[in-house]
Formats: structure tokens, C-alpha cells, sequence
């Protein structure tokens, strides 16, 4: 089975008003006709990319891709002075979302997301279960505190102990993490704020894959400055949910057909968070994959997604 679809452009693209000075990037590729499929991409704060365009079949469906606010292509973005945070949270862009699927003129879509783009997925779709018609999530994340104190607390250190040691030297002894970026992010040094914005970055570079030699943007200083303060900013407020909100509200999800991939080692969003999400909700097929981390290259990933995307178009692995 092939692991992507082959490369395709969008046939259209445009900026969303989203109110408060925002516009919001997106782009519609595949077939008009097709099935509706929107993609949530990770981060918070990485911005769409044209991979994933290719977890979907071309000729079965219209695949939307498009860039949360101050990430990618939509503006103001969050390294501009212009970009306004306070309205930049979970609900504003899952509003956003909203008003996307309107001004595109879809009734109902597939929601697919991976990281944080599972966390908002699941928060879109409980807000607006009727206009979801299947559901896909890779790397389960529901910005739990366990999962905040896990990446950012000390647990994935006895993990990556060499790459939280570089992590951490920002830190002062018993600071806490989050809360020490947030000011080096956000502070008035620019030196400092692209140094920290590369450290966060490349901590989660370090632990994104089981694969050797993995090219990824982490270590790229326009990446890591949107990346981090958007991802700092997020994860210092919570996500403004409270905790464990995703997991309790599952039961709003019971009618939508769902699949979870999950790679067994995946360092980033550790599987129990899959396995307890996907024990809530019956409706809803899981898939561990042994030998994967939490990036799409590992092993048997994007395979799964494909299967999945595949699937809920009606067609078969044997086609």
C-alpha cells in the first residue's frame, strides 16, 4: 500500500476575515465534487503543509487545508507586533473553523488532525458534532495537564535525557518550564526570544521520531519563532479548557465514525491518551502501530491514515 498520494496543487485558495484584524489562509485541492475533508494541522503554531494534501484519494475528495490564526500564511502573524493573542485562542479558531466550512459552502466533513490538530479537532467537532461526518486522529493530544507535565514537566527526560539537558538550560534550578519560555519568548531581548523559540522548537524535534536522520523544520529559526510562541502561549492558558474537558465530552462524538493511529512510541503524545480516549468512545476504531514515534514518516503511519481517508470514501484497500 502506497504511503501518500501522489503530490497535487490547489485549485483554489484565498484569506478568511475572521474578525479582530485576522485573516485566515486556506486552500481547497482534489475534486470540487468530492467528499469534504478539512485538515487541522499540529503545533499549535506549525502552519498547514502541503503533505498533507496527500492523506486523501484526489479523485474522491475536496481536501481543505488552511492555516490557523498567526501561523503559516494567515496574518497578522504571531511574531508581528500586530498580531493580537488575546484573540488567538482555542474557541477563536475553532470558530474559525466554522466559518470557513460556511464560506466554502460544505453541509458536513471529514475532520482529520494529528497533535494538536487531534485537541482542536475534538474541540470542533464536540461544538459542532452535526457537521462532522468522520472523524481521523493521529497522535491523540487533549492538552491534559498529565500530558503538559509529561513533554514539559520532566517525564520525557528519562527518555531524551541529552535533549531536555539542552532544553532546560534556559531554565533557572526549580523555575517552572512553561511558565520561564513564556518569558523568554515574549521578553524584550531579541536575541534571547529567537534563542528560546529554538530550544522549545528543537526539543520537540528531538523527540518527534523513532526514524534516524529525520529532516524536519524544528531547527529553522522562522519555524521555531512561530512554533514556539504560539505552542507556549496555548499550553500556558490551557488550551482555556478545563482539565480533561475533550475526554469528558466525548460522549457528544457518539455518532460520528472515528479512527485513531497511535504509534506505540510515540514520545510526544504517549499512547494512554489515545487508549483512554478511544475506550470512551464506541464508535471510534484504534490502531497502535509498533515501531512508530508520533511522526508521520514512522513506521506504518501515513499507511493507516490512507486506509482510514480511504475507507470513509467508500473504497477499498484493494482498489
Amino acid at each position: 500500500m502506497r504511503a501518500f498520494y501522489p503530490p497535487i496543487e490547489p485549485y483554489d485558495s484565498g484569506m478568511l476575515d475572521v474578525g479582530a484584524g485576522h485573516q485566515v489562509y486556506w486552500e481547497v485541492s482534489g475534486n470540487p465534487d468530492g467528499k469534504p475533508a478539512v485538515v487541522v494541522h499540529g503545533g499549535p503554531g506549525s502552519g498547514s503543509n502541503p503533505i498533507q494534501r496527500r492523506h486523501f484519494d484526489p479523485e474522491l475528495y475536496r481536501i481543505v487545508l488552511f492555516d490557523q490564526r498567526g501561523a503559516g500564511k494567515s496574518t497578522p502573524h504571531v511574531s508581528s507586533p500586530d498580531h493580537d493573542l488575546a484573540t488567538n485562542t482555542t474557541w477563536h479558531l475553532v470558530a474559525d473553523m466554522e466559518k470557513l466550512r460556511e464560506h466554502l459552502g460544505i453541509d458536513r466533513w471529514l475532520v482529520l488532525g494529528g497533535s494538536w490538530g487531534a485537541t482542536l479537532a475534538l474541540a470542533y467537532a464536540q461544538t459542532h458534532p452535526s457537521r462532522v461526518s468522520e472523524m481521523v486522529l493521529r497522535g491523540v493530544f487533549m492538552l491534559r495537564q498529565s500530558e503538559l507535565d509529561w513533554l514539559y514537566g520532566g517525564g520525557a527526560r528519562n527518555i531524551f535525557p541529552d535533549a531536555w539537558e539542552k532544553f532546560v538550560e534556559l531554565v533557572p534550578d526549580g523555575a517552572d518550564v512553561l511558565e520561564t519560555y513564556q518569558k523568554l519568548v515574549f521578553g524584550d531581548d531579541p536575541e534571547m526570544r529567537v534563542k528560546a523559540a529554538l530550544a522549545w522548537s528543537n526539543w520537540e524535534g528531538a523527540t518527534v521520531s523513532t526514524q534516524p536522520n529525520i529532516v524536519t523544520p524544528y531547527g529553522e529559526e522562522e519555524f521555531a519563532v512561530g512554533f514556539a510562541r504560539i505552542a507556549v502561549h496555548y499550553f500556558v492558558n490551557k488550551g482555556w479548557l478545563d482539565d480533561g474537558q475533550l475526554l469528558r465530552d466525548v460522549g457528544k462524538l457518539k455518532d460520528i465514525p472515528a479512527v485513531i493511529v497511535n504509534g506505540r512510541y510515540d514520545i510526544v503524545t504517549p499512547i494512554v491518551s489515545a487508549f483512554e480516549l478511544g475506550r470512551a468512545w464506541p464508535s471510534c476504531e484504534g490502531y497502535v502501530l509498533n515501531g512508530a514515534g508520533h511522526a508521520i514518516v514512522d513506521p506504518g503511519i501515513s499507511e493507516e491514515l490512507l486506509a482510514a481517508t480511504d475507507r470513509f470514501a467508500g473504497k477499498t484497500r484493494a482498489e
